[in-house]
């Protein structure tokens, strides 16, 4: 019996928060029947450097717009700096982290929308080394730039990666976001959600922008997995630990 893989994208709020990513890794260390891959999003740290190099930043439907002469710096920010501190705070708990981007965890890129410049779109293929690396017990952390088969160069929402990636190694699939659970009108979580009730809820207005974003890929892994996917919050580490261990915390997204 292999053991179980788990997906868990972090948002990149979760660097914005001293030790924060340390106090998950922790709980994933302490887990020994299981095995897990990061991917990781840094919209935060994107903006800033965006704006220090005189980039306005634009976004629609959620998803940043990524013009080609903004992608150094958006590749340097995700590859590059979020995924070393993400690294540096894995290492310091014990763990043993590779950093990449989707193209080695065996998902190729294409263009979205032209309107989103660089932004991609996730296609699974067959061609990844992930699971050498949890064979070798290594920790896979994976920023959400993607490349085309010509090398090209992509921005891919990391929610919608870390979900192409959950399908790629039929896993289950958990996002830490910044809230407790997807809430509804009245701000109360909502602990299941699916299909009919996701698309009223946006048509109301209750779940808007990066949210509708998270719920809308949730609920097409949920579809795709044919399981159900979570959404919790980073900030309190012992939700991870609950989650991991099949209670159910936060919202639970089913087709």
């Amino acid at each position: 019996m292999s053991s179980k893989t788990w997906v868990i994208k972090l948002g990149g709020a979760v660097l914005n928060t001293e030790n924060a990513a340390k106090a998950l890794f922790e709980v994933l260390y302490e887990q020994h029947d299981a095995q897990f891959v990061i991917v990781h999003g840094g919209g935060s740290l994107v903006d800033s450097w965006l704006k220090e190099a005189g980039f306005a930043s634009a976004k629609h439907q959620g998803l940043r717009i990524s013009p080609k002469e903004q992608m150094p710096y958006i590749v340097g920010a995700l590859a590059g700096a979020a995924n070393k501190q993400l690294m540096a705070q894995a290492i310091s708990v014990g763990h043993k982290p590779v950093g990449l981007s989707l193209y080695e965890a065996g998902i190729t890129a294409s263009q979205k929308l032209k309107a989103l410049g660089q932004v991609g779109q996730c296609h699974n293929n067959a061609d990844s080394i992930i699971n050498d690396l949890l064979s070798a017990g290594r920790l896979p952390i994976i920023s959400s730039i993607g490349f085309d088969e010509q090398g090209l160069l992509y921005n891919v929402n990391a929610d919608e990666a870390a979900a192409a990636m959950a399908s790629n190694l039929n896993a289950e699939l958990i996002f830490m976001t910044d809230v407790e659970a997807v809430l509804d009108a009245n701000k109360q979580p909502l602990h299941q959600l699916d299909t009919k009730h996701i698309d009223t809820l946006i048509a109301e207005g209750v779940i808007v922008g990066g949210m509708e974003v998270k719920v809308k890929t949730s609920l097409h892994a949920a579809q795709h997995l044919r399981r159900g996917v979570y959404i919790s919050s980073w900030q309190k580490p012992e939700n991870l630990t609950a989650l991991l261990q099949g209670e159910h915390v936060g919202t639970k997204v089913t087709p």
